[in-house]
């Protein structure tokens, strides 16, 4: 019985370790490191295609944007690029969640 818990406590401490690591790295992209030649472009996004959440708070995934183009979702993109894009802004929208809301 004493085996089986060491066991157990074994597996269990390897698993969360696994998925600790597993998550650090399937999140590792999103958001510009230091030193990275990348900077985030506001306004350019497509719906469900942003690569993080929003200074607003209308979400905090990535994927989770619900219209095209909105000034709060960004995308990273090469530095230098996002302002030679129709609509592409260095700076987010300012929170206006009426942004985030889908248009009927």
């Amino acid at each position: 019985m004493k085996t089986r818990n060491i066991k157990l406590a074994i597996s269990a401490s390897v698993s969360a370790a696994i998925m600790t690591f597993s998550s650090e790295v399937a999140f590792a992209h999103l958001e510009p490191k230091k030193g990275e030649n990348v900077e985030k472009c506001y306004g350019i996004v497509k719906a469900h295609k942003n690569d993080c959440a929003t200074k607003a708070g209308n979400h905090g995934c990535a994927g989770m944007g619900k219209i095209d183009a909105s000034p709060n979702e960004w995308i990273k993109l090469p530095k230098g690029l996002c302002e030679k894009l129709v609509n592409g802004s260095l700076a987010d929208g300012g929170g206006g969640t009426e942004n985030d809301k889908p248009k009927e």
